[in-house]
């Protein structure tokens, strides 16, 4: 029997960390202390593209490349800059913020909707 539902983590990491609306994020797009951090696998990706610019983080590699002591880190995820996580619906995101902020790195928010709701409110996508 589990103690914890995967809602219930979600629901715990969504109260921990910033979200933002669709229509937040996107206001911040472009700016240079902003990176957009996409945490689905690979296949969604292919399927319906990615928010433009994003760097694409699957959520399995996401601790190991926000490391900067780890041999596989992605430089795009230092430097103090804002972290928008987004995922497909909100949930991975939000976890996934949840852990970059126990981790010590941020400024971190994660995107209400994800990217169904990016898409909607006219964010602009990358085909893969």
């Amino acid at each position: 029997m589990t103690t914890k539902s995967a809602k219930d983590l979600v629901a715990e990491a969504s109260r921990a960390v910033e979200t933002l609306s669709a229509e937040e994020a996107l206001a911040r797009l472009g700016q240079p202390d902003t990176v957009f951090v996409d945490v689905r696998e690979g296949e969604e990706l292919s399927k319906t593209g990615k928010i433009a610019a994003a760097v694409h983080v699957p959520r399995g590699f996401l601790e190991f490349q926000a490391d900067p002591s780890s041999p596989t880190h992605r430089a795009e995820l230092g430097g103090g800059k804002k972290l928008l996580l987004y995922c497909g619906s909100g949930n991975r995101s939000a976890l996934a913020a949840k852990t970059l902020m126990d981790m010590g790195i941020g400024p971190v928010a994660h995107v209400a909707g994800g990217f169904s709701a990016l898409e909607k409110a006219g964010g602009p996508v990358e085909r893969m």
